[in-house]
C-alpha cells in the first residue's frame, strides 16, 4: 500500500544514507522500521495487560497444588 508521510529533513537524510548502506530501498527500510516499532509496542501492551491481570486477581497458589508439588519433589534424587 502506498502512503505519504511527512518527516523531518534530518531523519529523511539519515534514512536515505542508511538505506543505501544496507542496500535496501527507502520503502523497505521504512516498512521494516515501522514493523519493528509496532512489534515493540505490541509486546508492551501484552505486559501491561498481564500486569493488570495479576494486580486485580488473587495470586495465591492453591494449597492442593502446593501439596502435589511437594509430593513430586520427594520422589526426585537430589
Amino acid at each position: 500500500m502506498k502512503t505519504a508521510v511527512s518527516i523531518p529533513d534530518n531523519v529523511y537524510t539519515s534514512a536515505e544514507k542508511l538505506a543505501r548502506r544496507l542496500g535496501k530501498s527507502r520503502s523497505q527500510l521504512y516498512a521494516q522500521a515501522l514493523s519493528n516499532y509496532l512489534s515493540k509496542h505490541q509486546k508492551e501492551g501484552i505486559t501491561t495487560k498481564l500486569n493488570e491481570v495479576y494486580l486485580n486477581n488473587d495470586t495465591k497458589i492453591d494449597p492442593l497444588l502446593i501439596s502435589l508439588q511437594v509430593q513430586s519433589l520427594s520422589k526426585e534424587d537430589w
